[in-house]
Protein backbone atom coordinates (compact mmCIF):
# COMPACT_ATOMS: atom_id res chain seq x y z
CA UNK A 1 0.00 0.00 0.00
CA UNK A 2 1.71 3.88 -0.71
CA UNK A 3 1.26 6.56 0.97
CA UNK A 4 -1.53 9.33 0.30
CA UNK A 5 -1.10 11.13 -2.84
CA UNK A 6 -1.98 14.56 -2.83
CA UNK A 7 -4.61 15.95 -4.27
CA UNK A 8 -5.80 18.80 -6.08
CA UNK A 9 -6.18 22.11 -4.53
CA UNK A 10 -9.48 22.94 -3.12
CA UNK A 11 -11.48 24.77 -6.05
CA UNK A 12 -13.36 27.94 -4.49
CA UNK A 13 -13.61 31.49 -3.35
CA UNK A 14 -10.35 33.14 -2.05
CA UNK A 15 -12.00 34.30 1.30
CA UNK A 16 -11.41 31.20 4.08
CA UNK A 17 -11.29 31.45 7.88
CA UNK A 18 -9.99 29.12 10.32
CA UNK A 19 -13.27 28.65 11.21
CA UNK A 20 -14.39 26.32 8.41
CA UNK A 21 -11.30 23.70 9.62
CA UNK A 22 -11.12 21.58 12.59
CA UNK A 23 -9.30 23.04 15.18
CA UNK A 24 -5.12 23.38 14.18
CA UNK A 25 -2.45 22.60 16.26
CA UNK A 26 0.43 26.23 16.55
CA UNK A 27 2.35 26.41 14.27
CA UNK A 28 5.11 23.90 15.90
CA UNK A 29 6.13 20.73 14.92
CA UNK A 30 5.50 17.91 17.22
CA UNK A 31 9.19 17.17 16.50
CA UNK A 32 12.78 19.64 16.52
CA UNK A 33 13.11 17.88 13.37
CA UNK A 34 10.34 20.45 11.45
CA UNK A 35 11.71 23.61 13.25
CA UNK A 36 12.26 26.30 10.84
CA UNK A 37 16.08 26.68 9.50
CA UNK A 38 17.53 30.82 9.82
CA UNK A 39 15.69 33.34 7.41
CA UNK A 40 12.64 34.68 6.73
CA UNK A 41 9.91 32.57 8.96
CA UNK A 42 5.83 32.51 7.59
CA UNK A 43 4.17 35.65 8.62
CA UNK A 44 7.28 37.43 8.56
CA UNK A 45 7.28 40.85 7.63
CA UNK A 46 7.99 42.26 5.07
CA UNK A 47 6.35 39.49 2.75
CA UNK A 48 5.70 40.95 -1.24
CA UNK A 49 4.52 37.50 -2.30
CA UNK A 50 3.48 33.81 -0.86
CA UNK A 51 6.96 32.44 -2.30
CA UNK A 52 8.92 32.75 0.99
CA UNK A 53 6.10 31.40 3.06
CA UNK A 54 6.04 27.99 0.51
CA UNK A 55 10.36 28.36 0.60
CA UNK A 56 10.11 27.96 4.61
CA UNK A 57 7.27 25.07 4.63
CA UNK A 58 8.79 23.10 2.28
CA UNK A 59 11.71 23.41 4.28
CA UNK A 60 9.87 22.35 7.61
CA UNK A 61 7.53 19.41 5.67
CA UNK A 62 10.67 18.17 4.39
CA UNK A 63 12.91 17.85 7.59
CA UNK A 64 9.26 16.21 9.04
CA UNK A 65 10.05 13.56 6.33
CA UNK A 66 7.03 14.41 4.03
CA UNK A 67 7.40 13.02 1.05
CA UNK A 68 6.60 15.45 -1.88
CA UNK A 69 7.04 18.26 0.92
CA UNK A 70 7.37 21.48 -1.87
CA UNK A 71 4.43 20.18 -3.86
CA UNK A 72 2.22 20.08 -0.18
CA UNK A 73 3.44 23.20 0.38
CA UNK A 74 1.99 24.48 -2.78
CA UNK A 75 -1.17 22.91 -2.80
CA UNK A 76 -1.90 24.19 1.13
CA UNK A 77 -1.06 27.90 -0.05
CA UNK A 78 -3.46 27.06 -2.89
CA UNK A 79 -6.10 25.68 -0.62
CA UNK A 80 -6.23 28.88 1.95
CA UNK A 81 -6.19 31.44 -1.21
CA UNK A 82 -8.21 29.39 -3.23
CA UNK A 83 -5.41 30.08 -6.75
CA UNK A 84 -4.24 27.64 -8.81
CA UNK A 85 -0.68 26.48 -8.31
CA UNK A 86 0.59 28.03 -11.08
CA UNK A 87 -0.45 30.71 -10.44
CA UNK A 88 0.83 31.20 -6.69
CA UNK A 89 3.88 32.91 -7.80
CA UNK A 90 1.97 35.87 -9.12
CA UNK A 91 -0.19 36.49 -6.20
CA UNK A 92 0.42 39.38 -4.56
CA UNK A 93 0.61 38.56 -0.91
CA UNK A 94 -1.64 36.45 1.59
CA UNK A 95 -4.33 37.71 4.00
CA UNK A 96 -3.28 37.77 7.48
CA UNK A 97 -6.44 35.59 7.92
CA UNK A 98 -4.54 32.82 5.47
CA UNK A 99 -1.51 33.30 5.94
CA UNK A 100 -2.66 31.86 9.48
CA UNK A 101 -4.53 29.16 7.96
CA UNK A 102 -1.41 28.39 5.87
CA UNK A 103 0.80 28.21 8.96
CA UNK A 104 -1.74 25.93 11.26
CA UNK A 105 -2.11 23.44 8.48
CA UNK A 106 1.50 23.35 7.41
CA UNK A 107 2.49 22.31 10.78
CA UNK A 108 -0.93 19.88 10.60
CA UNK A 109 1.25 18.33 7.70
CA UNK A 110 4.36 18.32 9.42
CA UNK A 111 3.14 16.05 12.21
CA UNK A 112 2.04 13.93 9.10
CA UNK A 113 -1.61 14.43 8.34
CA UNK A 114 -2.91 13.14 5.47
CA UNK A 115 -2.62 16.30 2.71
CA UNK A 116 -6.14 15.18 1.52
CA UNK A 117 -7.59 15.41 4.58
CA UNK A 118 -6.14 18.98 5.19
CA UNK A 119 -7.66 20.14 2.10
CA UNK A 120 -10.57 17.97 2.45
CA UNK A 121 -10.61 16.63 -1.72
CA UNK A 122 -8.72 14.17 -3.80
CA UNK A 123 -8.76 14.00 -7.43
CA UNK A 124 -9.80 10.76 -8.95
CA UNK A 125 -9.48 10.16 -12.98
CA UNK A 126 -12.20 12.53 -13.88
CA UNK A 127 -13.66 13.89 -10.37
CA UNK A 128 -13.44 15.61 -7.58
CA UNK A 129 -14.20 13.60 -4.10
CA UNK A 130 -14.60 14.77 -0.74
CA UNK A 131 -12.22 12.54 1.91
CA UNK A 132 -11.23 12.84 5.48
CA UNK A 133 -11.17 10.83 8.65
CA UNK A 134 -12.98 7.78 8.83
CA UNK A 135 -12.49 6.65 4.92
CA UNK A 136 -9.16 5.50 2.63
CA UNK A 137 -8.12 7.90 0.60
CA UNK A 138 -8.11 6.69 -2.75
CA UNK A 139 -4.49 6.23 -4.55
CA UNK A 140 -3.72 6.79 -8.30
CA UNK A 141 -2.91 3.34 -8.80
CA UNK A 142 -6.28 2.76 -8.54
CA UNK A 143 -7.49 4.73 -11.24
CA UNK A 144 -5.48 1.81 -13.68
CA UNK A 145 -7.61 -0.35 -12.37
CA UNK A 146 -11.01 1.29 -12.89
CA UNK A 147 -9.62 1.76 -16.34
CA UNK A 148 -9.18 -1.39 -16.98
CA UNK A 149 -12.60 -2.24 -16.14
CA UNK A 150 -14.02 0.84 -17.89
CA UNK A 151 -12.03 -0.55 -21.29
CA UNK A 152 -13.49 -3.57 -20.71
CA UNK A 153 -17.35 -2.78 -20.91
CA UNK A 154 -16.92 -0.74 -23.83
CA UNK A 155 -15.03 -3.16 -25.83
CA UNK A 156 -17.81 -5.72 -25.00
CA UNK A 157 -20.09 -3.04 -26.03
CA UNK A 158 -22.39 -3.52 -23.03
CA UNK A 159 -24.96 -0.62 -23.04
CA UNK A 160 -26.10 -0.60 -19.84
CA UNK A 161 -24.10 -2.92 -17.80
CA UNK A 162 -25.09 -3.58 -14.10
CA UNK A 163 -21.72 -2.80 -12.08
CA UNK A 164 -20.85 -3.54 -8.36
CA UNK A 165 -18.31 -1.70 -6.50
CA UNK A 166 -16.71 -4.11 -3.49
CA UNK A 167 -15.16 -1.94 -0.52
CA UNK A 168 -16.43 1.10 -1.89
CA UNK A 169 -14.97 3.56 0.65
CA UNK A 170 -15.10 6.85 -0.62
CA UNK A 171 -17.16 5.54 -3.58
CA UNK A 172 -14.51 6.75 -6.14
CA UNK A 173 -14.75 3.59 -7.94
CA UNK A 174 -18.27 3.07 -8.35
CA UNK A 175 -18.27 6.99 -8.87
CA UNK A 176 -15.76 6.91 -11.66
CA UNK A 177 -18.00 3.97 -13.47
CA UNK A 178 -21.44 5.86 -13.15
CA UNK A 179 -19.17 9.18 -14.76
CA UNK A 180 -17.66 7.71 -17.63
CA UNK A 181 -20.12 4.41 -18.31
CA UNK A 182 -23.17 6.33 -19.24
CA UNK A 183 -26.29 3.85 -18.91
CA UNK A 184 -24.67 1.91 -16.06
CA UNK A 185 -26.41 0.86 -13.28
CA UNK A 186 -23.87 0.91 -10.16
CA UNK A 187 -24.12 -0.32 -7.14
CA UNK A 188 -21.60 0.39 -4.56
CA UNK A 189 -20.85 -1.38 -1.12
CA UNK A 190 -19.11 -1.18 2.27
CA UNK A 191 -19.47 -2.18 5.69
CA UNK A 192 -18.12 0.58 7.36
CA UNK A 193 -20.55 2.96 7.94
CA UNK A 194 -18.12 5.69 8.39
CA UNK A 195 -16.84 4.99 4.81
CA UNK A 196 -20.35 5.02 3.57
CA UNK A 197 -21.06 8.10 4.95
CA UNK A 198 -18.60 9.55 2.62
CA UNK A 199 -19.63 7.35 0.10
CA UNK A 200 -22.74 8.75 0.43
CA UNK A 201 -21.63 12.82 0.60
CA UNK A 202 -20.15 11.98 -2.65
CA UNK A 203 -22.54 10.71 -4.40
CA UNK A 204 -24.41 14.10 -3.62
CA UNK A 205 -21.42 16.00 -4.52
CA UNK A 206 -20.83 14.79 -7.81
CA UNK A 207 -24.03 14.46 -8.72
CA UNK A 208 -23.64 10.49 -10.16
CA UNK A 209 -26.55 8.58 -9.72
CA UNK A 210 -25.75 5.10 -7.94
CA UNK A 211 -27.02 3.12 -5.33
CA UNK A 212 -24.78 2.94 -1.92
CA UNK A 213 -25.02 -0.48 0.06
CA UNK A 214 -24.81 -1.27 4.06
CA UNK A 215 -23.44 -4.61 3.63
CA UNK A 216 -20.69 -7.34 4.59
CA UNK A 217 -18.17 -8.68 2.26
CA UNK A 218 -17.28 -11.34 4.52
CA UNK A 219 -13.41 -10.84 4.76
CA UNK A 220 -11.80 -13.64 7.04
CA UNK A 221 -8.87 -12.11 8.83
CA UNK A 222 -7.77 -15.70 10.25
CA UNK A 223 -5.89 -16.89 6.93
CA UNK A 224 -8.18 -19.49 6.05
CA UNK A 225 -10.68 -19.68 2.86
CA UNK A 226 -13.43 -17.55 2.96
CA UNK A 227 -16.73 -18.81 3.68
CA UNK A 228 -19.74 -17.66 2.08
CA UNK A 229 -19.94 -14.11 3.40
CA UNK A 230 -22.75 -13.55 6.40
CA UNK A 231 -23.38 -10.51 8.88
CA UNK A 232 -20.94 -9.45 11.00
CA UNK A 233 -21.09 -9.38 15.14
CA UNK A 234 -22.57 -6.40 16.19
CA UNK A 235 -19.55 -4.94 18.82
CA UNK A 236 -19.55 -6.10 22.23
CA UNK A 237 -22.88 -7.83 21.58
CA UNK A 238 -21.94 -11.87 20.86
CA UNK A 239 -24.76 -13.08 18.89
CA UNK A 240 -26.56 -10.04 17.46
CA UNK A 241 -25.63 -9.27 13.74
CA UNK A 242 -25.87 -5.78 12.70
CA UNK A 243 -23.92 -5.93 8.76
CA UNK A 244 -26.42 -8.27 6.58
CA UNK A 245 -24.02 -10.31 3.87
CA UNK A 246 -23.44 -8.77 0.28
CA UNK A 247 -25.39 -11.53 -1.02
CA UNK A 248 -28.66 -11.45 1.06
CA UNK A 249 -28.28 -7.58 -0.03
CA UNK A 250 -27.89 -7.57 -3.75
CA UNK A 251 -29.76 -10.89 -3.48
CA UNK A 252 -31.91 -9.57 -6.33
CA UNK A 253 -28.26 -9.21 -8.37
CA UNK A 254 -27.28 -12.30 -7.83
CA UNK A 255 -26.01 -14.25 -11.54
CA UNK A 256 -27.08 -11.04 -13.08
CA UNK A 257 -24.23 -8.66 -12.65
CA UNK A 258 -22.09 -7.70 -15.66
CA UNK A 259 -18.78 -6.25 -14.15
CA UNK A 260 -17.30 -6.64 -10.30
CA UNK A 261 -14.55 -4.51 -9.52
CA UNK A 262 -12.81 -4.06 -6.13
CA UNK A 263 -10.24 -2.19 -3.87
CA UNK A 264 -10.14 -4.52 -0.90
CA UNK A 265 -7.66 -4.40 1.97
CA UNK A 266 -4.56 -6.58 0.65
CA UNK A 267 -1.98 -5.84 3.45
CA UNK A 268 -0.53 -8.34 5.06
CA UNK A 269 0.46 -9.32 8.92
CA UNK A 270 3.84 -8.69 8.24
CA UNK A 271 3.56 -5.62 7.02
CA UNK A 272 2.48 -4.23 10.60
CA UNK A 273 4.64 -1.25 11.80
CA UNK A 274 6.50 -0.81 8.68
CA UNK A 275 3.59 1.85 6.96
CA UNK A 276 3.98 5.48 6.95
CA UNK A 277 2.52 7.67 9.43
CA UNK A 278 -0.02 8.92 7.05
CA UNK A 279 -1.43 5.69 6.00
CA UNK A 280 -1.11 3.29 9.07
CA UNK A 281 -2.42 6.64 11.65
CA UNK A 282 -4.96 7.73 9.87
CA UNK A 283 -6.60 5.30 6.82
CA UNK A 284 -9.23 3.33 8.30
CA UNK A 285 -7.42 -0.20 9.73
CA UNK A 286 -10.00 -2.21 8.13
CA UNK A 287 -9.21 -0.70 4.45
CA UNK A 288 -5.89 -2.20 5.15
CA UNK A 289 -5.34 -5.48 6.79
CA UNK A 290 -6.26 -8.41 5.17
CA UNK A 291 -4.72 -11.36 7.10
CA UNK A 292 -1.35 -13.19 7.31
CA UNK A 293 -1.19 -13.87 3.85
CA UNK A 294 -2.70 -9.76 3.00
CA UNK A 295 -5.36 -11.99 0.57
CA UNK A 296 -8.14 -12.32 2.85
CA UNK A 297 -9.93 -9.26 0.70
CA UNK A 298 -8.74 -11.04 -2.70
CA UNK A 299 -10.83 -14.38 -1.45
CA UNK A 300 -13.99 -12.85 0.01
CA UNK A 301 -14.05 -10.60 -3.41
CA UNK A 302 -13.76 -13.57 -5.22
CA UNK A 303 -16.25 -15.63 -3.25
CA UNK A 304 -19.08 -12.96 -3.45
CA UNK A 305 -18.32 -12.31 -7.50
CA UNK A 306 -18.95 -15.56 -8.18
CA UNK A 307 -22.35 -15.22 -6.79
CA UNK A 308 -23.16 -12.24 -8.29
CA UNK A 309 -21.73 -11.85 -11.74
CA UNK A 310 -23.62 -13.86 -14.63
CA UNK A 311 -21.97 -16.28 -16.87
CA UNK A 312 -19.38 -14.19 -19.00
CA UNK A 313 -19.38 -11.36 -16.19
CA UNK A 314 -15.95 -9.34 -15.29
CA UNK A 315 -13.83 -9.77 -12.41
CA UNK A 316 -11.23 -6.56 -11.68
CA UNK A 317 -9.63 -7.01 -8.52
CA UNK A 318 -6.41 -4.56 -7.09
CA UNK A 319 -3.98 -6.24 -5.10
CA UNK A 320 -0.55 -5.90 -3.15
CA UNK A 321 1.99 -5.09 -5.61
CA UNK A 322 3.50 -8.87 -4.50
CA UNK A 323 0.34 -10.93 -5.18
CA UNK A 324 1.19 -10.86 -8.88
CA UNK A 325 1.45 -14.78 -8.74
CA UNK A 326 -0.38 -15.61 -6.41
CA UNK A 327 -3.72 -13.44 -7.03
CA UNK A 328 -4.34 -15.10 -10.30
CA UNK A 329 -3.49 -18.60 -8.83
CA UNK A 330 -5.98 -18.02 -6.20
CA UNK A 331 -8.47 -17.48 -8.86
CA UNK A 332 -7.45 -20.18 -11.13
CA UNK A 333 -7.88 -22.65 -8.10
CA UNK A 334 -11.60 -20.96 -7.30
CA UNK A 335 -13.33 -23.07 -9.97
CA UNK A 336 -15.24 -20.20 -11.22
CA UNK A 337 -13.15 -18.46 -13.46
CA UNK A 338 -11.52 -18.47 -16.34
CA UNK A 339 -8.62 -15.86 -17.98
CA UNK A 340 -7.40 -14.97 -14.54
CA UNK A 341 -4.40 -12.93 -15.78
CA UNK A 342 -2.47 -10.20 -13.93
CA UNK A 343 -1.79 -6.63 -15.14
CA UNK A 344 0.76 -4.04 -13.92
CA UNK A 345 0.09 -0.35 -13.16
CA UNK A 346 1.50 2.90 -15.03
CA UNK A 347 4.50 2.62 -12.57
CA UNK A 348 5.34 -1.10 -13.69
CA UNK A 349 4.12 -2.81 -10.45
CA UNK A 350 1.85 -5.53 -10.64
CA UNK A 351 -1.39 -4.31 -9.66
CA UNK A 352 -4.69 -5.97 -10.21
CA UNK A 353 -6.19 -9.15 -11.23
CA UNK A 354 -8.99 -9.92 -14.23
CA UNK A 355 -10.73 -12.44 -14.68
CA UNK A 356 -14.13 -13.82 -16.46
CA UNK A 357 -17.19 -15.79 -14.72
CA UNK A 358 -17.01 -19.39 -15.75
CA UNK A 359 -20.10 -20.77 -17.26
CA UNK A 360 -22.64 -22.91 -14.66
CA UNK A 361 -23.40 -26.11 -15.25
CA UNK A 362 -26.86 -25.55 -15.01
CA UNK A 363 -28.04 -21.85 -15.88
CA UNK A 364 -30.84 -21.19 -13.57
CA UNK A 365 -33.66 -18.56 -14.44
CA UNK A 366 -31.74 -16.33 -13.08
CA UNK A 367 -29.10 -15.74 -15.31
CA UNK A 368 -28.86 -13.01 -17.93
CA UNK A 369 -27.09 -11.99 -20.58
CA UNK A 370 -25.41 -8.00 -20.91
CA UNK A 371 -27.48 -4.84 -21.20
CA UNK A 372 -30.22 -7.32 -20.78
CA UNK A 373 -32.99 -5.40 -18.47
CA UNK A 374 -33.06 -6.87 -15.12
Amino acid sequence: MTSAAPGPARPGARAQTPAAHPPHAPYTSRTSRASYPPGPHPGAEPGPDPRAEIDAAAAVLSAAGVASPRADAEQLAAHVTGEPRWRLALTATMTPAERGLFHDLVARRAARVPLQHLVGTVGFRYLTLAVGPGVFVPRPETETVVGQAIDTVRAAGWDRPVCVDLCTGSGAIALALADELPGARVHAVDSDPDALLWAKRNVVLTGRVLAVHHADVGIDLSGGAASRPGPSDAPGVPGVRSVPAVTDVLADLLGRVDLVVSNPPYLGDDERGTLEPEVDDHDPPAALWAGPDGLAGVRAVAAVAAELLRDGGRLVIEHADRHGSAAPALLRAHGHWDDAHDHQDLTGRDRFVTATRRARSKPGPAQGTAGEER
